[in-house]
């Protein structure tokens, strides 16, 4: 009988009804660099936080210190003055660079530069005993240069719990009109040496690039960016795996784009994975700017505080309620109906990486007559109400109300309000 009623609803003016609550909060990612400092490489070591970015006016490599990952952060001059290896590279075109503390206290600097004899860029070696630099190039070739695949970038250093030192990079398919792969290499002396063979790991017809990997407990988390990264379709994905030779699963849903940030970061890619932040950049009036944003880990899986992560409601756990199939438009096309009795509820798990102000967004079609209503309870607290506005039957929209989370596992419940409305997904912000 409640489908019945949308003939009846048909002629609201709907943009008046469904208006998102002008109370609800999310915590975006912080914009910590606000000029051009893209394709972020940053450590911390000793009580100060170090970071590096692709050359622009400030140098071949330039270079930033911060007391925390939120800063304040200054500029400290370029790493690389000398530029890259003049055996091998011309200036100009030297990205991504990946600075690695070594264990005898040095460090080394893994870069990419424009190849002289191809005019591809390749990927080449520097050491320092300082992070500020001056970094001086290692060898009269690149460390790794595959011509034929359009060269070599976007070098990243990886060391397993056992010790064993790798390098993540790319072959710049792109660059040929060819499929591009992220590779895995065993490296020894400090990462100038290349031990073995390559590993490929991920391939795309597309861009993927700007590989970062991370060890987990109970599996590899192998993160990438995509898309074009000169606008708001650069985005973050990962791909996880219980081996290094995997095989590779890509998520579900990407971790980050402009979308899952509302729009407040434009293409969040060139992403840093550290400790329990997440450094990336952004487009902003033709630069890329530096942000950070807090990470943390669901299941050895990423959750990224700001960017929103959806939980299918009909995967919850329901009483006197059901789950709807084949429901026109709805997200994986079920939904959780007939929330209507006193004692119907539908409960999801969700996870904050840490404690605080979120924002939740239901996913919802109301058919009713009038405005709709859930009970809110959140950890077993009495949190309010989520207001449902007329939509009309497997017409989807969203509602968002504030919400205030433990760092990690959460619970919240949807009980029944007034009126009637079913629930496609919650989605945590």
């Amino acid at each position: 009988m409640r489908r019945l009623l949308a003939a009846l609803v048909a002629a609201l003016t709907l943009s008046a009804l469904l208006s998102v609550p002008a109370h609800a909060v999310s915590v975006f990612p912080s914009q910590i660099i606000g000029e051009d400092f893209p394709d972020p490489d940053v450590f911390q070591q000793n009580g100060t936080w170090y970071a590096y970015s692709t050359n622009n006016g400030r140098g071949t490599v330039p270079v930033a210190t911060a007391p925390s990952a939120n800063g304040p952060w200054t500029i400290r001059g370029d790493a690389m003055p000398g530029g890259p290896s003049a055996a091998w590279a011309q200036p100009g075109r030297t990205w991504a660079p990946d600075v690695y503390p070594n264990p005898d206290g040095t460090y080394t600097l893994t870069y990419t530069a424009w190849h002289k004899a191809s005019g591809h860029q390749c990927i080449g070696v520097a050491t320092a005993t300082s992070p500020l630099g001056p970094f001086q190039p290692v060898g009269t070739t690149p460390l790794i240069c595959p011509v034929d695949l359009g060269g070599a970038i976007d070098p990243n250093t990886f060391v397993a719990n056992d010790g064993t030192r790798y390098l993540v990079w790319k072959n710049d398919g792109n660059a040929i009109g060819q499929p591009s792969t992220l590779w895995l290499t065993r490296t020894t002396d400090n990462g100038r040496t290349l031990v073995g063979g390559n590993t490929a790991m991920l391939t795309s017809s597309g861009v993927i690039e700007a590989p970062d990997l991370v060890q987990r407990g109970s599996q590899y988390v192998l993160f990438f960016s995509g898309g074009g990264y000169t606008d708001c379709n650069y985005l973050t994905s990962y791909a996880t795996s219980p081996s290094l030779s995997g095989p590779w699963t890509t998520a579900y849903r990407p971790l980050m784009t402009t979308a899952t940030f509302d729009n407040a970061v434009c293409g969040p890619g060139g992403a840093d994975f550290v400790d329990n932040e997440v450094f990336l950049h952004g487009w902003v009036g033709n630069q890329r700017h530096l942000y950070v944003a807090d990470l943390g880990w669901a299941n050895d899986y990423p959750v990224v505080r700001g960017s929103r992560v959806r939980y299918e409601a009909e995967r919850g756990t329901l009483n006197h309620c059901s789950v709807r199939a084949n429901a026109a438009g709805a997200s994986d096309g079920k939904v959780v109906a007939y929330i209507d009795y006193a004692d119907s509820w539908v409960e999801n798990t969700v996870f904050a990486p840490v404690a605080g102000s979120y924002t939740l967004h239901v996913g919802y079609a109301n058919g009713s007559a009038s405005t709709a209503s859930h009970g809110l309870v959140v950890n077993g607290n009495n949190a309010g109400a989520v207001s449902y506005p007329v939509t009309g039957w497997d017409n989807w929209h969203e509602s968002s109300v504030p919400v205030t989370l433990n760092a990690g596992w959460n619970t919240i419940r949807l009980t029944k309000g007034d009126q009637y409305t079913e629930v496609d997904y919650l989605e945590v912000q």
